[in-house]
């Protein structure tokens, strides 16, 4: 069989070398950041049944789903959104559980969006989700707060300086629209035009469907209600129900918090935030930098998600899209630095009893040793070269008179000339 396929589908992709050293070092910044704070890692499958993930619970479109079937029958899809996962989880082994569940996860999500789109169809995501604990307003007000300053702190250790945190309340726009009495599909329609920042696409909504003056301003509004906290000022004049107004007022609490938590430079409010997933329930927010055209992070409460499997839980979350991260920290000149971290022991074809005493000494002492023959034929300069190809730290050469020459190659300058003589029985 002739079998010559060299390339990835569309939308995904290898990631290997120097690149993926790098992103393994943001998850672990990231992860570490989240352990911290407490959260506790949690892995979910890759596949869930359909339903997981169905219109009923709010997430992605059944279009932009990978689905397939298991022997049974039953129909499955690779997960798009870690959320549903982790909810459908802590509802099957934490029922009983009233006090807060602190969990964080890393690893792949898989969306099929248009080839058009121009987007990956698998990312990576690492993230934190707060289950359980009181609905009383002050204390969701607090671990609203306490999420979002995880999030702050979370950007600056994955390396990032320049960013803003932009935070609403998806309450706003919901009371507004059942104070208008707006059609669920009018209500989507100006939903999304609403966060296009399409003042004129709302305009004409708004017109077509006859509403009066008074009750339409809060709509157009809307689409310049953005920047800093004196934007809610604003808000609350356009809160003519008790829902708005009661959305704007925990914005202002949690932005009271904030401020004492030394976060105030990082945040920004805009009433008009939005998200493609429908089981938010309150504050929803999204971190914006330099370099790419999306969010690096979102997040929001989700009070009612975690009902459609059984339990009543108030719960808030958020994502950090790596991949969107990692594109951000090159395009500001900000990523990890690369760090050789492998040594490379060669040695002579008599001496491979001796190399594998001599790896397994280094490897004692913490070091990361892959072993090998010398090839016949080679030259050692080939080996040095190979090393700093493929970010070897130092480079063995075990010969058979019991020498051991050591190659430095973290300096990156190839020069092909050891720098040191080991003798053997220093290792073992």
């Amino acid at each position: 069989m002739d079998i010559k396929v060299l390339h990835t589908p569309e939308g995904v992709r290898d990631i290997y070398g120097d690149e993926l050293q790098k992103k393994l070092a943001i998850q672990t910044m990231l992860m570490k950041t989240f352990r911290s704070f407490g959260y506790q890692r949690i892995a979910t499958p890759v596949f869930e049944y359909f339903d997981v993930f169905s219109k009923d619970i709010g997430t992605t479109k059944s279009n932009e789903l990978y689905k397939f079937f298991d022997k049974e029958g039953n129909t499955l899809a690779l997960r798009p959104d870690f959320t549903p996962s982790i909810a459908r989880c802590a509802a099957s082994y934490y029922m009983e559980e009233e006090l807060p569940l602190h969990f964080s996860y890393c690893g792949n999500k898989f969306v099929n969006t248009s080839d058009l789109q121009g987007k990956l169809k698998e990312v990576t995501e690492t993230g934190v989700e707060r289950i359980g604990g009181s609905m009383e307003e002050e204390n969701r007000v607090v671990a609203d707060a306490e999420m979002i300053h995880l999030a702050v702190r979370s950007l600056l250790a994955g390396g990032l300086t320049d960013f803003q945190i932009s935070i609403g309340n998806v309450d706003f726009l919901k009371g507004l629209c059942k104070e208008a009495e707006l059609s669920p599909e009018l209500e989507e329609a100006v939903r999304s035009r609403i966060s296009e920042k399409n003042y004129f696409g709302v305009e004409e909504l708004i017109d077509e469907a006859g509403i009066p003056k008074d009750k339409a301003e809060g709509f157009l509004k809307l689409t310049e209600l953005f920047g800093d906290a004196e934007c809610l000022v604003l808000a609350k004049k356009l809160a003519l129900n008790k829902q708005s107004e009661k959305a704007v007022k925990h914005l202002e609490k949690v932005n009271a918090i904030l401020k004492d938590m030394g976060d105030e430079d990082y945040i920004s409010f805009d009433l008009g935030l939005v998200s493609k997933y429908n089981y938010y329930t309150g504050i929803i927010f999204k971190a914006y930098t330099y370099g790419v055209g999306d969010a690096v992070l979102k997040g929001g409460r989700y009070d009612s998600l975690l009902s459609c499997f059984g339990k009543d839980a108030p719960a808030i979350g958020f994502v950090i899209e790596v991949d969107d991260m990692m594109s951000a920290l090159q395009y500001q000149k900000k990523l990890p630095e690369k760090k050789r971290e492998i040594d490379y022991l060669v040695y002579d074809q008599s001496m491979s009893k001796e190399a594998i005493l001599a790896a397994d000494k280094l490897r004692s002492r913490g070091d990361n040793v892959m072993c090998g023959m010398y090839i016949t034929g080679k030259d050692i300069e080939e080996y040095v070269q190979y090393g700093y190809r493929n970010m070897i730290r130092n480079l063995y050469h075990l010969t058979s008179d019991g020498k051991i020459l050591v190659y430095d190659l973290a300096d990156d300058s190839p020069d092909g000339l050891p720098v040191g003589t080991l003798e053997l029985t220093e290792l073992i």
